[in-house]
């Protein structure tokens, strides 16, 4: 299962579900619970998520989850220790997500070659209406056994 093999544990995790995913792209959504630590100290009065946290929900469940898919499909060999870097990320910002609301990521791949995956992505909120969107790039490599 692709989000076993996530190198990610609460409460950096950020991927619930994963509803679609394949050679082209991947779905999911995450639950911002309320009680998540970051929401103490991002704006006393009215906590949002931050953007950083928006783009690593996107980068996980649009980039990650997809890179193990791709990477499960072209390789034969038993495979563990997975490595990922993101190396580039462009959001833009429309809307803000607040403690209690859900979000549905959906991404599109661009390329994938020599490890580095590249996708166009899209964040949701429950009201379908367009949160963020931008590209992502990163590396994805499997270690395997014996190497």
């Amino acid at each position: 299962m692709i989000m076993e093999k996530l190198p990610y544990a609460k409460p950096f995790l950020f991927v619930d579900n994963l509803s679609q995913i394949d050679g082209n792209g991947a779905q999911g959504s995450f639950y911002f619970k309320t009680d998540l630590e970051f929401y103490q100290g991002h704006f006393k009065q009215l906590p949002v998520t931050p953007g950083v946290i928006l783009t690593e929900c996107c980068a996980q469940i649009g980039l990650v989850c997809l890179g193990i898919f791709l990477l499960s499909e072209a390789s034969e060999t038993s495979m563990k220790d997975l490595g990922v870097a993101l190396s580039s990320s462009q959001m833009e910002f429309y809307l803000p997500v607040y403690p209690g609301e859900t979000v549905f990521v959906s991404s599109e791949k661009l390329y994938f070659r020599f490890n580095k995956l590249k996708c166009k992505v899209k964040m949701f909120n429950s009201a379908n209406e367009l949160v963020c969107k931008g590209e992502l790039a990163g590396m994805i490599k499997y270690s395997t056994h014996g190497a």
